[in-house]
């Protein structure tokens, strides 16, 4: 492993989403947490990171941040060197899933953040077991100190997120699609499709964990991450 690796975190989440990874891989090459705080739409999101970014990177988004390596992706393929996308979702947002986010924002405006935040993230997108209650526990301190403001930045950006299949299947370099077998937000078979789509793409589901298996099951992710990041280019 070489290559700058850029991580790109969930929704209302920081560099903690990712701790065991960094500790793991931070000593073979540059690991970089970008925010996707800078933003209503994924595009300004994406075009605000890539002057900030390496020339060239190892790119792995976990849920929005998996959105929102998709949109980098599509604007600068040729500085992608590797892809790894975590129980995320290519698809367009649906009119029922956008609709479902207002209350959510009037929520985040009014001042009931962990109100909001508790709708969008359930125990039961985690896998079963105590420890769900103490990643949950993180995610609302990390919720925290990022504020309303972002919160309802970030559900803007979701509403209005565009499909990024035909981005997937243009796509030839090394690939890995992951995800919690528990994940009750982003399903399983949503990530079937995503590796369908890439030619180079291998599949791997965590048994132990389920929508943020870097938290949940952490060491099953960083074998992935570590196989993914020792794959040979492909040529494109």
């Amino acid at each position: 492993m070489n290559d700058p690796l850029v991580l790109l975190p969930g929704m209302m989440c920081d560099a903690r989403l990712f701790l065991p990874q960094i500790v793991a891989m931070g000593g073979d090459a540059p690991v970089m947490v970008a925010p996707i705080t800078g933003g209503e739409r994924i595009e300004e999101i994406a075009s605000g990171l890539l002057p900030v970014l390496p020339q060239r990177f190892a790119l792995a988004g976990l849920s929005m941040g998996g959105i929102v390596a998709m949109e980098i992706l599509r604007r600068a393929p040729e500085r992608v060197l590797r892809l790894a996308l975590m129980d995320t979702d290519p698809l367009a947002e649906s009119p029922e899933a956008a609709a479902w986010r207002e209350p959510l924002i009037v929520k985040a405006r009014a001042g009931q953040l962990d109100e909001a935040m508790s709708a969008v993230l359930k125990p039961d997108h985690l896998a079963p077991g105590p420890q769900r209650f103490d990643v949950l526990a993180t995610v609302r301190e990390m919720a925290g100190g990022l504020g309303p403001e972002i919160f309802v930045r970030q559900m803007r950006a979701l509403q209005r997120r565009r499909d990024q299949q035909a981005t997937l299947r243009r796509y030839k370099g090394p690939a890995l699609v992951l995800c919690g077998a528990h994940d009750g937000m982003c399903p399983v078979k949503r990530h079937e499709l995503m590796a369908e789509l890439m030619p180079g793409a291998r599949l791997e589901v965590i048994d132990a964990a389920g929508h943020l298996p870097t938290l949940e099951a952490p060491e099953a992710v960083n074998d992935a991450l570590l196989r993914w990041l020792g794959q040979p280019y492909v040529l494109r």
